[in-house]
């Protein structure tokens, strides 16, 4: 998202607070839909991986997986840079492709677990983002504290988990996975409160606009995959 420092006054002075509401409750809309449909190409793309030969070919050669994931990371840390250079249509291809990827990888869990947990647990994790995206868009509250808080509690989630990778430890396993729950909830509600606050008013329709709406749709999409994956560890059954 493109911050709105020296603009955000000018917006102030422009905009009625009922226009700037009505802006941002569009644009936010625009955010979802593009999440959505993100979400949709990530578990259209892991079903269908996982009843054909590809599973084998993508879990079977540890390098085609391990090449597919540091593709993955490397796409999400470059996709601001590269979203700035690119259109919107560009920048949205590039989620796509991103958002496929993810399925490929993701199509594991079709191996681990049941497919009715898999699917109770989506609902789950669709019901609880939508209460934090919910109260980080209407609180007057500044989220900036908890997102900082959430942040930190990110870096120990990842640090853990590498160090949990080697020592196998269950009470590793579990103390992660609370954790991990509770960041990916307290993320959701800070992030749509940033992506909410950043949208730069007054620019509805734009090229500008649609790229902000597609990286705002990366970051939750972000959140709610990962909340999916930790409440899975948790709910899920396996075979």
């Amino acid at each position: 998202m493109m911050p709105q420092n020296a603009s955000q006054p000018l917006n102030a002075r422009t905009f009625s607070p009922e226009q700037v509401a009505a802006e941002q409750a569009a644009f936010m809309r625009k955010v979802y839909a593009i999440m959505a449909f993100g979400l949709g190409a990530t578990g259209l793309t892991a079903l269908v991986v996982a009843h054909s030969s590809l599973q084998k070919l993508i879990l079977g050669t540890p390098g085609v997986f391990f090449g597919l994931l540091i593709a993955e990371l490397v796409m999400v840390w470059t996709f601001a840079s590269l979203a700035r250079r690119l259109s919107a249509v560009g920048a949205a291809a590039l989620f796509y492709i991103y958002a496929m990827m993810n399925g490929l990888t993701l199509s594991i869990v079709f191996l681990v677990y049941t497919a009715s947990s898999i699917e109770s647990t989506f609902f789950v994790t669709a019901a609880t983002f939508a209460a934090m995206s919910a109260y980080g868009y209407v609180t007057k509250r500044d989220l900036t504290g908890v997102g900082n808080f959430m942040f930190m509690g990110l870096v120990g989630l990842i640090i853990a988990s590498f160090v949990n990778f080697w020592m196998r430890s269950p009470m590793m396993y579990w103390l992660i996975t609370y954790v991990g729950i509770a960041v990916f909830v307290g993320l959701t509600a800070y992030d749509t409160q940033k992506i909410k606050e950043l949208n730069v008013i007054g620019n509805s329709g734009t090229e500008e606009d649609h790229k902000e709406a597609i990286h705002g749709a990366l970051i939750l999409y972000l959140d709610f995959i990962n909340l999916f994956l930790y409440l899975l560890r948790l709910l899920g059954r396996r075979r």
